[in-house]
């Protein structure tokens, strides 16, 4: 669940000053590199099936809460091993409150809306992430002004949105669940928020500890949640579907684990643009699995909601920075569903 900005002022270079590959770059190297863009773009998609296989036998921010805090306790000790770097309360506060921002409420948001909302649609609507990046960014306090192209492009998109949970029968289907989709919202607004608060917030210097940090905060907030929530009551072990064992499966070692690691390779490796095409892959990713494996229906009105909005979505992403904002706008916090 996320998205990224373009905004080196030099075009070859990523926001870390690393030079994307060019056309005399070593052939193992382009290989790797397309190789975890491919990552990015397949697995990255496919989280979205995995959640709604998940949540058939497994309570939502239950199984949000296990993924990410298995993810967690796996790979603190080791990257702080590993790393040397000896957090401080600081640190804590910091990755306690993206936690909470991106994975109790953007994570586990999206699990609980896709009991109602097919998964592609919510990857669609997961999309929009960059617009309400470009929104925070431009209310925080001393934030950026979007350009008229931007701004364009956030009416656009909120349009897609309204086709989506129109009257129904549009396109010769149902609206989407309105309840599914403001949780879709509410999430995709805290993801952002979460985002522009890590840019400022005091996170540990080691990228992949601070992951790490997050996942066992947020896994920890997420499994609290749930229990008051009162899904720990609702949970038999017994019931739990193998197909919801292998999703969750799936979302720890993949999702979390293969997808970030690849996630982080060609942001240091790539340009900023470059790296923000996976937002626009992976809804389409999403789509095309849903209705492959799950029988979800791709209607007339899904199709057109969904061009429209990553249309919206490419104008953002796109589109130039004011050139006092260059030298400022790094790329966002990674993340994913």
């Amino acid at each position: 669940m996320s998205t990224t900005t373009a905004s080196s002022a030099d075009p070859a270079s990523d926001a870390g000053g690393n030079r994307a590959p060019g056309p005399h770059a070593p052939v193992g190297s382009r290989t790797l590199l397309l190789t975890a863009f491919a990552a990015v773009y397949l697995i990255w998609g496919s989280t979205y099936l995995a959640i709604r296989i998940g949540v058939e036998s497994v309570p939502p921010l239950m199984l949000a809460g296990l993924r990410h805090f298995t993810v967690g306790v796996l790979l603190y000790p080791l990257l702080r091993w590993k790393t040397g770097v000896r957090p401080t309360a600081i640190h804590w506060k910091a990755t306690a409150v993206t936690g909470c921002l991106l994975l109790l409420f953007g994570n586990g948001g999206v699990s609980w809306a896709e009991q109602t909302v097919p998964s592609g649609i919510t990857a669609v609507l997961v999309a929009m992430v960059s617009f309400w990046l470009v929104i925070v960014d431009w209310l925080r306090p001393g934030g950026h002004r979007p350009v008229p192209k931007v701004l364009f492009g956030l009416i656009l998109g909120f349009a897609g949105v309204a086709l989506l949970v129109g009257p129904v029968h549009i396109g010769g289907s149902e609206r989407v669940d309105l309840r599914g989709v403001g949780v879709l919202v509410v999430g995709c607004l805290a993801w952002a928020c979460g985002s522009i608060y890590s840019k400022h917030g005091g996170m540990p210097s080691s990228a992949l500890l601070g992951v790490a940090m997050q996942s066992l905060a947020g896994g920890v907030v997420l499994l609290i949640a749930a229990l008051v929530s009162g899904e720990f009551h609702q949970f038999h072990f017994a019931a739990v579907s193998w197909r919801s064992w292998v999703a969750l499966a799936y979302l720890i070692v993949f999702g979390s684990g293969f997808g970030f690691t690849a996630y982080l390779y060609i942001l240091k490796k790539s340009t900023a643009a470059r790296v923000a095409t996976y937002a626009l892959v992976n809804p389409v990713v999403a789509l095309f699995l849903g209705w492959l494996v799950a029988g979800e229906v791709i209607s007339l009105r899904t199709i057109a909601a969904a061009i429209i909005i990553l249309t919206a979505v490419i104008l953002v992403i796109t589109a130039p920075h004011r050139p006092q904002e260059r030298a400022q706008e790094p790329v966002p916090c990674a993340g994913e569903v």
